[in-house]
């Protein structure tokens, strides 16, 4: 590059200079040609994290994106041909909620589609003074518009920050977690667990979110010492003595279905297969033995409710006990009286605590207790960790939904040693990292759910065909052709149907859960390497000589990417 020497060093626009003159020299192009002839041993393959673009920078990434660079550097000085992308995970809820808060709106998919809607904010901010909290309902459509045009700023000013640093990556070889392609590639990767039986739709107890109304999978949990308090309560005995049981959600006694104490406790050992009614309510309840009830705790015999928390949902499966369900995916007592509670004095009782909140039904109950002297004593206060959404402000609930899931090791013996042997096979680093890799997949206690109750994301690519009465067949599912993929189940048709048979008898209706967002960047080594439309480029990069993680996702992106490799390759 010609110039003379200036009289005095200077930085500034330097950036600008040698980035507009590695661009036109193709300086960190990956040469595709010569990789292919030298062959796999002469190749070094980055799988870069993508960023999320709708969060912040701040010097943690730049210090481990550094790191990464750092490496392939000192590779392509020693001769290697450098595979090295970029992408941006732009998709799942932290992009919805800085779009609600940015533009002032809320998803509601009863909405017809607006051609010519403009949000009420700009940034947070609005000229007529009303606030981000008054969000204003939109259609799906609309707004899925307003999170792709964010996200496109946000990717811009992240790729610019990002060239300023003076990243080697070559920025021709960059892909989003949202684009047609992921989602081609999301989607066909699922089919394939389909198909294969790794995939499956089922009922069961799930994590549930109240604030963003949406399962949440194991991974996604964190615990938050939250304040609470110990209530004594009364359940009477039927032809025996009254048994006291002590917990801290009260407001679940109408969903209890046993009372549950260790098989070696020699205090309960004569009530086991005898029955009590609970308080209040007038309902019959089992008595019940199982291993994971804590001598020490309490009195040493707890309420088994439906559900209260996860150890409630491992007593409920393993004692096959029956299924009454209080709450409602709003978090708050269902408005109806439960078919199981028949007394006119529990009928009553019910009345004064449907359509409340948990915390507004917990004081409520607690009333009711003091008044019928089922409460002995007043609440003791504690404080004890409960379960959030790492993305969550209020404690999560455990409702009965209909999700979709894959199978990931936690119940086959199998597949997880297959899992934990992958995991032998990566050189961590620091190398202590591996345990907790291994922990996780040992801890693991159920298959990974997949679906999310959302709507900027990756569609579910499965419609469910109507019977003559225009109800879903149980157990059945169309799926589209690979060649077809992207597809959005609810405006998108099914193979063999029209759009006038959506929702009638006969016809079908379509998924309208989209996929976990780490059920797309558990691909990104598919993504990225053109796995199902470039085998020759795959073949070549995969499986990749490098991935610089944080240790806090291992659990998260670094599990799923194992999982999903391991199914798939």
């Amino acid at each position: 590059m010609s110039g003379s020497i200036p009289d005095k060093p200077a930085l500034e626009g330097l950036e600008e200079t040698w980035g507009t003159r590695w661009d036109a020299h193709g300086t960190y192009r990956f040469n595709r040609e010569s990789a292919l002839q030298r062959g796999k041993e002469h190749l070094f393959a980055v799988d870069t994290p993508p960023p999320t673009a709708s969060g912040s920078l701040h010097i943690g990434h730049v210090f481990s994106y550094t790191h990464m660079d750092l490496q392939a550097r000192y590779h392509r000085m020693r001769g290697k041909e450098i595979f090295y992308p970029m992408g941006w995970d732009d998709n799942g809820l932290p992009t919805e909620r800085r779009v609600q808060n940015y533009y002032g709106v809320r998803c509601d998919p009863s909405l017809p589609y607006d051609t010519d809607f403009v949000p009420p904010l700009e940034a947070g901010a609005t000229k007529d003074g009303s606030k981000p909290g008054d969000q204003v309902p939109v259609s799906r459509r609309n707004f899925i518009e307003l999170c792709e045009k964010l996200t496109v700023e946000d990717e811009k000013q992240f790729e610019d920050l990002w060239r300023t640093l003076g990243l080697s990556v070559d920025w021709s070889l960059t892909y989003r977690t949202i684009d047609d392609n992921s989602q081609r590639v999301a989607q066909s990767a699922f089919l394939k667990n389909l198909e294969r039986g790794e995939a499956y739709r089922a009922d069961a107890p799930t994590l549930w979110d109240i604030t963003f109304r949406t399962a949440v999978a194991q991974a996604e949990l964190e615990d938050r010492e939250q304040p609470s308090a110990y209530h004594k309560v009364t359940f009477h005995g039927v032809g025996i003595d009254d048994v006291t049981i002590v917990t801290t959600r009260p407001e679940l006694i109408p969903a209890c279905v046993a009372l549950v104490a260790h098989p070696d406790d020699e205090r309960y050992q004569p009530l086991f297969g005898k029955t009590v009614t609970s308080p209040l309510f007038g309902v019959e309840v089992p008595i019940v033995a199982h291993h994971l009830a804590q001598q020490d705790k309490g009195t040493g015999i707890a309420m088994v409710c439906t559900f209260g928390d996860v150890t409630d949902v491992i007593w409920w499966r393993e004692l096959s006990l029956e299924t009454r369900p209080i709450l409602g995916k709003d978090g708050r007592v269902l408005t109806e009286t439960p078919a199981w509670i028949q007394s006119p004095a529990g009928i009553d009782a019910y009345s004064q605590l449907a359509g409340k909140t948990v915390f507004s039904a917990k004081a409520g109950i607690v009333d009711l207790l003091r008044e019928s002297g089922d409460l002995q004593g007043e609440p003791d206060p504690m404080v004890h960790p409960v379960k959030f959404f790492e993305k969550g402000d209020k404690p999560l609930e455990i409702v009965t939904t209909r999700q979709w899931y894959i199978q990931n090791g936690a119940r086959d013996d199998d597949l997880r040693d297959r899992l934990i042997s992958r995991g032998q096979e990566v050189a961590f680093h620091p190398d202590f990292m591996r345990v907790r890799y291994e922990n996780w997949v040992n801890g693991l206690s159920g298959d990974w759910l997949i679906s999310r109750q959302r709507f900027f994301g990756v569609p579910i690519p499965v419609w469910y065909p109507l019977d003559d009465h225009g109800n879903p067949i149980d157990g059945e599912v169309i799926t589209p052709a690979i060649d077809q993929l992207p597809v959005d189940p609810s405006s998108d048709t099914p193979p063999g149907f029209s759009e006038d048979q959506r929702g009638t008898p006969g016809g079908f209706i379509g998924e309208l859960d989209i996929m976990d967002t780490w059920a797309t960047s558990s691909l990104t080594p598919q993504l990225a390497g053109g796995w199902g439309s470039d085998d020759e480029l795959f073949s070549l990069v995969f499986p990749y000589d490098l991935r610089s993680q944080g240790q806090d996702i291992i659990r998260t992106w670094l599990f799923s990417t194992m999982l999903r490799a391991e199914l798939e390759h």
